[in-house]
């Protein structure tokens, strides 16, 4: 053993080691002097915050919470990461979508960052025949091309291996995906496809092509339908089980199939979930390849995500998406697509592709992001965590397989209803704004000039839905948009601030994001009778609301007031109608309000 000489630099050596049960003991008499009587050893479990899939995360973690051996970097179980470089060498690959044929954006994010391109192809996307068209000036040896086609995976898959040859690439030199995904395409569309094409090309991949991979196993479908990250885990390990089957079924081995599979992911602002559920990924795939005789760590693709995306001050969607990229590279993907801030809204114009790929290459060049190989492992926080989600994720696996597989899973309807009721209890939380939306359900700016963009192409539908976390406040502020077009005016409310501002400015401030969050503009100046408003809601303290509110209440209904708020919890004041407080059912009040303005 080498002892290191005492250099004087010793850190906090004069004090004494402190113990969780000090920890408990002040956590406690905090909670106790806000009015939360617990005991000390129920501290931690007072700040303990509940997440999707049964999971829980508390405040404190430390070298007693116990988890399996995560291995090292290269190696099974692959926890942190499938290669012992990780992307320590260039960075992760930045991977752009494009849906239409545009030469000149393709050219323009491969000169300035991106290094690999994601064509959608066939149904809302870009035409299979004008596949050279879109990928005219692109240097196909440098170049990685991923296709996503649907059902026109094989004539695709044909093209693109056309134009490699055509243009005179190697076929040791081509890299990419061609793409196949029949369960990934029956889950957004309910169309069951043929799986001989399939294994035709993986049979042409694994033979010719080494650098190319046959299919992609997407789970974005789920993610996008309202599934939680074990689900969605588990739905990834469920199609990946059924192509393995498929593939080896056809005459290949573990080994070859296994090599021919890409697993895409979604990554959201939950940046330590994201680092988990990618972490868990690869543990998981090591664990079923290792049952099949071969373990194999995992490709990733991980995309930021869809569902988090929003249509109201698009703008904010830069912060989430470089928030979920730097999680997608800490969790160790192998490929990042940042989607542009203006996804939801239709084609995304030239500023916007930029920003979203100079994202990734701000966060590996700039912030060298890269430079460390699984940055988060060692965490006892994100350990724990991921070892919580991978038992969570196997649990929802096993389930499926249990009830006859991915396949059956979808045409039964079974799995579609387990994402459905996870999106409802989901949607209870977004309602109730526990699971705020920067610039949709808190601080919404009604004066914001909307951004406009080119529509998109429609994509395929008819299997899971999508969903978005603003779907219920953007129907509000579509309700909202049609009344100013059609008034010029939007509907209002009058918010009456009682006594000083001290007393008055926090509910004030509370109401109106509320009301805003609706499409209904507050009015905080000069008097109802000169708002424009019907309806009114009292801001003020619990106090004053004892002193003033019922004959406050009452001389607004006689000036006209149809219907009388306060903010403030439920009580019993005579003249008041309504209450709005933290935790009320946002959405609900608010479509209420809109239904007895007569907003349709």
């Amino acid at each position: 053993m080498t002892v290191l000489p005492d250099d004087g630099l010793s850190l906090a050596a004069e004090f004494p080691d402190a113990t969780l049960e000090q920890w408990q003991r002040l956590v406690a008499g905090v909670l106790r002097k806000a009015g939360k009587d617990v005991s000390d050893t129920a501290a931690g479990e007072a700040l303990t915050t509940a997440l999707e899939d049964g999971l829980h995360v508390r405040p404190l973690y430390n070298a007693l919470d116990l988890v399996p051996d995560p291995g090292v970097p290269g190696f099974a179980p692959f926890v942190r990461g499938s290669r012992p470089e990780g992307n320590t060498p260039v960075g992760w690959d930045i991977r752009q979508q494009h849906s239409a044929v545009d030469g000149d954006a393709v050219l323009a994010d491969l000169e300035n960052g991106v290094t690999s391109l994601w064509l959608v192809l066939g149904e809302g996307g870009i035409p299979v025949s004008s596949l050279g068209r879109a990928l005219d000036g692109v240097l196909l040896d440098l170049a990685p091309v991923v296709l996503d086609a649907g059902r026109e995976v094989e004539p695709a898959a044909r093209e693109l291996l056309r134009l490699y040859e055509e243009r005179g690439v190697p076929k040791s030199a081509a890299r990419g995906n061609l793409g196949a995904d029949p369960l990934g395409h029956e889950a957004r569309t309910g169309e069951r496809l043929d799986f001989a094409p399939v294994t035709g090309l993986a049979r042409l991949c694994a033979d010719e092509y080494a650098g190319v991979r046959g299919l992609t196993v997407d789970a974005l479908p789920y993610h996008e339908a309202g599934g939680s990250a074990a689900q969605e885990l588990g739905c990834s390990l469920a199609t990946g089980v059924a192509y393995l089957r498929e593939l080896t079924d056809a005459g290949l081995s573990v080994e070859q199939a296994s090599a021919q599979l890409e697993f895409r992911y979604a990554a959201t602002a939950d940046q330590f979930l994201t680092i988990a559920k990618l972490r868990a990924a690869r543990r998981l795939w090591a664990r079923v390849t290792e049952v099949c005789g071969a373990p194999a760590g995992q490709v990733q693709h991980v995309v930021t995500s869809p569902v988090m995306m929003t249509r109201r001050d698009p703008w904010v969607n830069m912060l989430r998406t470089t928030v979920a990229t730097l999680a997608a590279g800490a969790g160790g993907a192998d490929s990042v697509t940042v989607l542009p801030f203006d996804h939801a809204l239709g084609l995304p114009d030239a500023f916007a592709r930029r920003i979203a790929r100079n994202t990734s290459t701000i966060l590996v060049e700039e912030s060298h992001l890269s430079r460390v190989i699984d940055p988060a492992g060692g965490s006892w926080y994100v350990e724990r965590l991921t070892d919580e989600l991978a038992h969570a994720a196997w649990e929802f696996f096993q389930k499926i397989e249990g009830a006859g597989g991915q396949a059956e899973g979808l045409r039964s309807g079974r799995l579609g209803q387990d994402l459905a009721d996870t999106w409802e209890a989901r949607g209870t939380k977004l309602a109730k704004r526990r699971e705020p939306i920067t610039g949709v359900s808190e601080f919404p700016h009604l004066a914001e000039k909307p951004v406009e963009r080119a529509p998109a192409p429609a994509r395929p539908s008819g299997g899971l839905p999508r969903v978005r976390r603003d779907d219920a406040y953007e129907a509000l502020r579509a309700r909202s948009d049609a009344h100013l077009a059609a008034t010029g005016l939007r509907p209002r409310i009058f918010l009456a601030a009682l006594g000083p501002a001290a007393a008055h400015t926090a509910r004030l401030t509370f109401a109106s994001n509320l009301f805003q969050a609706g499409g209904i503009e507050p009015v905080t100046g000069g008097t109802f009778e000169d708002s424009g408003a019907v309806e009114v809601c009292l801001c003020s303290s619990d106090a004053l609301y004892e002193e003033q509110a019922e004959a406050v209440a009452a001389t607004l209904k006689a000036a006209g007031a149809g219907h009388v708020f306060l903010a403030g919890r439920p009580a019993d004041y005579t003249g008041v109608d309504g209450y709005v407080f933290a935790g009320c059912d946002a959405v609900a009040v608010l479509s209420a309000t809109l239904d007895r303005m007569g907003v349709s």
